[in-house]
């Protein structure tokens, strides 16, 4: 396979389901044609259908979570904060290992948003971005300036959700 000879900067925010599934159905793509892939998820840590079936079926993804197991709710312990700092600086060593075609890093929008990265450290990732890794970047709110720097921004809205109604979420639907 060919590879990527530029990549650019995808933004996935907004308040609508399907941010981190965009991100897994660009996986899914991208590993149909041979490309290899980094995904480093913020604020989460655990065994996930998804992460299972990344790890059972794609042999060319490889994929970290950088929190602690824990819901934030106000101002984030010093704990998360440096869990988030630390999957940070992992996150950009793979982008800059060329060991990678893409890097995912998922919630890394909500984890500016929650005080736990500072939005000059997104923007400082980006601008180290190297010229043929595309850097994917998914979570509510993200910060004004990452979307003025990014190539491709899509937002999901909310225009109708059955979790309203009090569906829960569903295995292998919702999670």
């Amino acid at each position: 396979m060919e590879e990527v000879r530029r990549g650019y900067v995808q933004v996935y925010t907004g308040d609508g389901k399907g941010k981190t599934t965009a991100a897994l159905g660009l996986i899914l793509r991208a590993s149909g044609a041979g490309l290899r892939i980094y995904l480093g998820q913020f604020m989460k840590r655990s065994l996930t259908n998804e992460i299972r079936a990344l790890r059972a079926h794609f042999p060319n993804v490889s994929v970290r979570q950088y929190g602690l197991g824990r819901f934030i709710r106000g101002k984030p312990s010093p704990e998360d904060i440096e869990a988030a700092r630390r999957g940070l600086a992992q996150l950009r060593r793979a982008m800059l290992s060329r060991r990678y075609d893409i890097v995912i890093a998922d919630e890394a929008n909500v984890a500016v948003a929650a005080g736990l990265l500072p939005a000059p450290a997104l923007l400082a990732l980006i601008d180290e971005k190297p010229k043929r890794v595309e850097l994917v970047i998914t979570g509510r709110k993200a910060h004004r300036r990452v979307v003025a720097r990014a190539d491709l921004v899509t937002e999901m809205r909310e225009v109708k959700h059955y979790f309203r109604q009090g569906v829960p979420a569903r295995p292998g639907i919702e999670m």
